[in-house]
């Protein structure tokens, strides 16, 4: 079991003590998730594999609240803004534009990237070097 789903679960027994609903609830979906996730592979997920869980509920939520905002239901997009919050206190600190941006010029310098047929490579390089810390989207 990894440190991270041990957190999880002790936080959602705070949330049980202290009848915090939506973070119960929240909690509950991510623990259920990572469950899921264990489940499929049918060992204990990695470190690196529960950070995979956590940014694929991430994106769901984003892409979730997005779709409520458009459609004018704000109530449910606050909703899922607020299960993103609660995942996000999982997740490591996302880098800045900045830190990505250096890390992007270094991976073009090593691999000697000189145009857009390239990228492929670049991002091959790149995704490792920021796993957790920032999305694929903004990476791009």
């Amino acid at each position: 079991m990894t440190a991270l789903i041990t957190d999880i679960e002790q936080d959602l027994k705070e949330a049980r003590l202290a009848k915090d609903a939506a973070r119960r609830d929240a909690l509950s979906l991510l623990l259920a998730s990572l469950r899921s996730a264990e489940k499929d592979l049918q060992r204990p997920l990695s470190d690196d594999e529960a950070l995979q869980v956590l940014q694929r509920e991430r994106k769901k939520r984003v892409e979730a609240s997005d779709a409520y905002r458009a459609a004018g239901r704000e109530e449910q997009a606050e909703a899922e803004e607020a299960e993103l919050d609660v995942i996000e206190e999982f997740m490591p600190e996302q880098l800045t534009e900045d830190e990505i941006d250096d890390i992007v010029d270094d991976v073009i310098a090593e691999v000697g990237a000189t145009s857009l047929r390239d990228l492929g490579r670049v991002m091959a390089d790149v995704m490792p070097r920021v796993s957790g810390r920032a999305d694929g989207s903004v990476v791009s």
